[in-house]
């Protein structure tokens, strides 16, 4: 039988040099209450130390909260993760080279609670390959204190590439959940994500080390529904129950219903996205969706896609996905990423990404950083910080067709359109087509060899890849070539004269009316 106790004594049991496991996906489902209790205890007595910290998805809003409070000297002693974009301040010792840092793909480090629950050896994949986070190049290592280790190795199995990442048994684990009964069964029940809790959950349990979940509230025995119990009892070890709402979920978009699948709300209605370069290419990325296919959304400049289809009301000719478990609905923007409106069903992450793996997706958008002319991309190593891949190899490397998505120029660009041609004002100072990219996120060797579709979209122009390399395919109408692109890349993209033009519909402030295209 679990224990209830506050926040205080649950975080008490972790000892010096453990292997801390913490959920969430932003700020969805950070159990908040531990993570302050935590912190407080260390700063008060040095303790616990030179802990491992492990996630799998984002954890943090960019502030103070979630991953960034256990970013003291001497807290962390090393951190494995799929993303640190929202975690500033662990960005910044990663940069200082005060722990030695990871950075694996996200459906990788979902999977990988999976085979540390089935007592396996780790997580072997073709995801990842001639990546960064292949040994053969970096090894995933972010710093120069990583080196001490590696975590992921190269092999061959069947005549077939693979790396493995080496699975670590975990000691403690946070957790969030809605109710726990007296048994320790835990629902999620106003949860909007499911992600991989019962993984951590079970992995951990297996592991030897102990479960702590935060809840709202506790409840009688055989209260919840067998089915509706995420985290079954047997896995849990502390609770800690929460009732303030306010602190339990701090994050507004954690409390609406509607993310969470309780209640559905009417969908039409919603004001148009404001013209800029971001909508006219999330309206080029927009024309390539299809009857009955399966998109994923990343972040950033992707999201105008899923906006661009709302308003032209073709949303319902496709289905959107999101890594993090969520299927159909309206994909939501900024702080609710990971969440989707009216969700038609709620998956764990690791199944979402078995799915991604195996082909299941149709087309996705990515953001579009840093892009060579190998048509390599770099989204997770920039000048000022190492954000991290997230789920952006896993998705990249598995699906049919890939458009990546960005300005053709970055830090001031500025744009007047509208009128069904573009005018550049103001040029960016940061070129994005560089002769070699920092950090290979996405590899264009590895998609020419799997026979995927890549496109490049920008405001401006349109790439493909192609077997003898990067394609400039489209312009937009007002641009010239020798003016307003070659000059701003450091390499001259393969093209066949006359380039064609972009549908002017892109410029005009209007509707385009792509659902009289379908």
């Amino acid at each position: 039988m679990p224990k209830f106790m506050s926040a205080e004594e649950a975080v008490s049991v972790i000892k010096d040099d453990d292997v801390l496991v913490t959920e969430a996906f932003m700020g969805n489902g950070q159990p908040e209450v531990l993570y302050k209790a935590l912190e407080k205890r260390f700063l008060e007595t040095k303790h616990p130390a030179k802990l491992t910290l492990m996630h799998v998805s984002g954890q943090g809003n960019g502030r103070a909260s979630q991953s960034n409070r256990l970013a003291h000297d001497g807290f962390l002693h090393r951190v494995i993760g799929a993303h640190y974009n929202v975690s500033p301040q662990i960005m910044k010792i990663i940069a200082e080279n005060k722990i030695a840092a990871y950075n694996f793909p996200q459906g990788v480090m979902a999977q990988m609670m999976r085979e540390i629950a089935g007592g396996k050896l780790g997580v072997f994949t073709h995801v990842g390959l001639k990546t960064f986070v292949d040994p053969r190049i970096e090894g995933g290592k972010l710093n120069e204190k990583a080196k001490a280790e590696d975590l992921v190795s190269f092999m061959t199995i069947e005549g077939k590439e693979q790396l493995f990442f080496k699975a670590v048994p975990i000691n403690v684990c946070f957790l969030r959940g809605t109710y726990a009964d007296e048994k320790g069964n835990i629902s999620m029940d106003k949860e909007p994500l499911l992600l991989e809790t019962r993984s951590i959950a079970q992995a951990t349990k297996n592991s030897g080390g102990i479960v702590i979940v935060q809840v709202e509230q506790k409840v009688k025995a055989g209260t919840i529904h067998p089915k509706d119990v995420v985290i079954p009892g047997i896995c849990v070890d502390i609770v800690v129950t929460v009732p303030e709402i306010a602190e339990h979920m701090p994050e507004h978009v954690a409390v609406t219903p509607s993310l969470a699948g309780n209640i559905r709300i009417p969908e039409s209605g919603a004001s148009l996205m404001e013209f800029s370069e971001r909508k006219i290419i999330g309206r080029r990325g927009a024309m390539l969706l299809q009857p009955d296919s399966v998109v994923n959304l990343g972040i950033g400049v992707p999201e105008a896609v899923a906006a661009v289809a709302n308003e032209e009301g073709i949303g319902k000719f496709f289905t959107l996905t999101m890594e993090s478990g969520q299927i159909g609905g309206i994909p939501q923007l900024g702080e609710r990423f990971g969440t989707s409106l009216n969700p038609e069903a709620i998956i764990q992450q690791p199944e979402q990404f078995d799915f991604y793996d195996g082909g299941g997706l149709d087309i996705a958008f990515l953001g579009l950083a840093e892009t060579d002319q190998f048509g390599n991309i770099n989204v997770s190593k920039l000048p000022t910080r190492v954000p991290g891949c997230g789920g952006f190899i896993d998705i990249t490397q598995n699906t049919k067709t890939v458009v990546f998505m960005g300005t053709f120029t970055a830090k001031g660009l500025e744009i007047e359109s509208g009128d069904g041609t573009l005018k550049i004002k103001k040029e960016g100072t940061v070129k994005k087509f560089v002769s070699k990219v920092q950090q290979i996120t996405f590899s264009g060797d590895y998609a020419r060899e799997t026979g995927q579709t890549i496109y490049y979209m920008t405001e401006r122009a349109i790439f493909e890849l192609k077997q003898d390399g990067m394609h400039l395919t489209e312009i937009a109408p007002g641009i010239d070539i020798d003016k307003h692109i070659l000059p701003y890349m450091d390499f001259v993209p393969k093209m066949t004269m006359p380039v064609k033009t972009m549908d002017k519909r892109l410029f005009v402030d209007a509707l385009m009316g792509l659902s009289n295209d379908r």
